[in-house]
């Protein structure tokens, strides 16, 4: 063979290798807009969503202690640059920072919960760093001696001796509101704007030891963490607690993971649903957007939703509605189990995380009830 014949078959078999490198690499971050405009949020915001529903808390901060032990398998398995759909509060925003999505869908059967991540929206967007975020959060004058390379134990040891300020938590409010109706033009409700009043005055109230309680339970979450009311963790302990390893990767454990969060906001690519996961509209209206765009879903944290679903049940619905989800073999949920129910010892610590395929689950969706 000669020389000219070999330098061919070798730039022949590169370029082969390039193309199956860049399909590959296609295929894995499928696009997602780069960015929504003010306009574009708002429509996918307020066109997917549901009527209000109902739930038993409110669930203004997580209770699940356990809920960074699935990060590193997590990390090892899902696919950055897809599609991120998840329910809830705060704890979204750890997995998102794991997963590292283009785009993510926050769907929760409350119109509270719609209300509560537009208040995080504009704090990320209104923050520079962590400890502005959290003094923001929480409205307490940030300690001295902190910074962008401070610790969340460092960070939360300090603002648990912070006084709240009534003066911060006006002037924040006033700016939340202002950052969402006047900078993004968001057409909120008189409703939307009572749901943030509520939400945020029991961050203050609470503060870093806010935590996770049922609704009508009295208070607004007020309580003194695990060794205190109701065995449920509070916020702080949530921020500082660890993935099993020893290493704190909850989204407030260094300024990469706040930061990939605070871009991701700043490009209104984190949007909040109404919706019932059995429901006839917001996964489906979800998927429909997502195939539109040519995009897959990496991940999508359920929680323990699916017992709801089934004690009420419409779970094949909402098999139903996942199985339209633009999803591939490596797509997976993040589900939460506990064995026990409140009353149980140390209920609110009982949780533990799993990963599971998507596609398998369901293929094959039992008909509805």
């Amino acid at each position: 063979m000669t020389l000219s014949r070999i330098t061919t078959k070798t730039a022949s078999t590169s370029y082969f290798a390039i193309v199956l490198l860049l399909a590959a690499v296609v295929l894995s971050a499928a696009p997602v807009p780069t960015r929504l405009t003010d306009q574009e949020f708002w429509r996918l915001a307020s066109e997917m969503s549901e009527p209000d529903g109902e739930f038993h808390s409110e669930n203004l901060v997580s209770n699940e202690i356990r809920f960074q032990t699935v990060v590193p398998a997590l990390q090892q398995r899902a696919v950055s640059g897809r599609a991120y759909i998840g329910v809830g509060s705060e704890q979204n925003f750890t997995y998102i920072a794991a997963v590292r999505p283009s785009m993510a869908f926050i769907v929760d059967i409350r119109r509270g919960n719609l209300d509560l991540h537009l208040i995080y929206k504009a704090l990320f967007e209104l923050s520079d760093d962590r400890v502005q975020f959290v003094s923001r959060l929480f409205s307490r004058p940030a300690p001295p001696g902190l910074s962008a390379a401070s610790s969340a134990d460092e960070i939360f040891t300090a603002f648990m001796k912070a006084a709240p300020s009534q003066a911060l938590y006006e002037q924040n409010l006033k700016e939340i509101k202002a950052r969402l109706v006047t900078t993004h033009g968001l057409k909120l409700s008189a409703g939307d704007l009572d749901g943030m009043d509520y939400v945020y005055s029991s961050w203050f109230k609470g503060g870093p030891q806010i935590i996770y309680q049922l609704s009508g339970a009295g208070g607004a979450g007020l309580g003194r963490g695990r060794g205190g009311i109701g065995g449920m963790p509070t916020y702080a302990e949530l921020m500082t607690s660890t993935d099993g390893t020893g290493r704190n990767q909850s989204y407030l454990a260094d300024d990469a993971a706040f930061r990939f969060i605070k871009d991701l906001q700043s490009r209104n690519l984190i949007v909040p649903i109404v919706g019932n996961f059995g429901g006839k509209k917001a996964l489906r209206a979800v998927g429909t957007y997502l195939k539109q765009q040519g995009a897959v879903v990496s991940t999508f944290y359920v929680s323990n939703v699916e017992q709801y679903l089934r004690q009420d049940n419409i779970w094949e619905y909402f098999c139903g509605n996942a199985a339209t989800l633009p999803i591939d073999e490596r797509s997976l949920f993040i589900r939460s189990a506990r064995s026990g129910f409140q009353g149980a010892p140390a209920a609110g610590t009982a949780f533990s995380l799993q990963l599971d395929p998507i596609k398998p689950e369901v293929a094959n969706c039992p008909p509805p009830h």
